[in-house]
């Protein structure tokens, strides 16, 4: 089984690495959608899960190899990982993303950058590991980390609706370390890419823009997690501010239809690639072989 999908935006080569597999409460990803609706879109288990892909990118860059979202991680109890099904153990690493980035041709030594999209468990959880011996440490030692200001002081004086998603091992080592580059609202990291305020999740979500030669791709994140969510009400219920995500919905993914680009779908079980596309009324999944 592969763990990578290598695409490119212009001169850029990109990578979409597998980093393991999680479930997730159906009704609680999709909201005030009724379930006779999401269940065609994504069968939930006995337990009412439906499966999530971790889907991280990784771009070849002429700073260095940027990294974007780190998965679940390995730090977690063996009760959590029950929980939430977590299916990502590693035979390079502590996790299957170290061997997806092993077959895209790298290391986590090489990666220059990390983008965190937010610091929720199920994005920030790689950012550090945890060695045989239980201590903690970053997963990419020579990597500068990169988060939204309030991202990072939003997550650090957490509350109990989102205590459970920010869990501090997976970023204050990183501020312990000195490692985080911070910015503030949208901001070009290196020439092509750019980050961009996405919030309505949690409020300061970002996305990520690849541009080059003339195409764009965008990582979507928790904005648009799979393709189900394309449809600007189907909204999930974990959503901070969900009228605010629906504002965010319409003016990125109306970009996205009149710019074409490319999108990237992080949680999709099947589905990583595509782009989205007017029809009548309605915002709809258009797979890139779609005519």
């Amino acid at each position: 089984m592969t763990l990578v999908t290598t695409f490119t935006v212009g001169r850029l080569t990109c990578h979409l690495l597998d980093g393991g597999r999680l479930r997730l409460d159906g009704g609680a990803m999709f909201g005030v959608v009724p379930k006779p609706l999401w269940e065609k879109r994504i069968p939930p288990d006995e337990r009412n899960r439906i499966p999530m892909a971790l889907r991280c990118l990784l771009i070849e860059h002429d700073a260095g190899p940027i990294l974007v979202d780190t998965g679940v991680g390995n730090k977690e109890t063996a009760k959590f990982v029950e929980i939430y099904g977590v299916e990502n153990r590693g035979t390079r690493g502590p996790t299957r993303l170290e061997d997806a980035l092993h077959e895209a041709g790298f290391a986590p030594a090489d990666v220059r950058y990390v983008i965190n999209t937010h610091l929720h468990f199920d994005h920030a959880g790689g950012n550090t590991h945890q060695d045989p011996a239980g201590r903690v440490a970053l997963t990419f030692p020579n990597a500068t980390y990169v988060v939204q200001k309030g991202e990072l002081e939003f997550g650090m004086r957490s509350n109990e609706r989102t205590s459970a998603s920010y869990l501090p091992p997976n970023f204050a080592p990183v501020t312990q370390a000195g490692r985080w580059q911070l910015v503030d609202g949208e901001a070009e990291l290196v020439p092509g890419i750019r980050l961009l305020p996405t919030p309505g999740h949690v409020p300061y979500h970002q996305s990520v823009l690849v541009s080059s030669g003339g195409r764009t791709a965008c990582y979507l994140a928790d904005l648009v997690p799979t393709t189900a969510h394309v449809p600007l009400p189907w909204i999930m219920g974990y959503d901070l501010e969900p009228m605010v995500t629906l504002e965010t919905k319409r003016h990125l993914l109306g970009r996205a239809v009149a710019e074409e680009w490319l999108l990237l779908f992080e949680h999709d079980p099947e589905r990583g690639l595509g782009k989205v596309v007017q029809d009548k009324a309605a915002l709809v999944f258009a797979p890139l072989d779609s005519r």
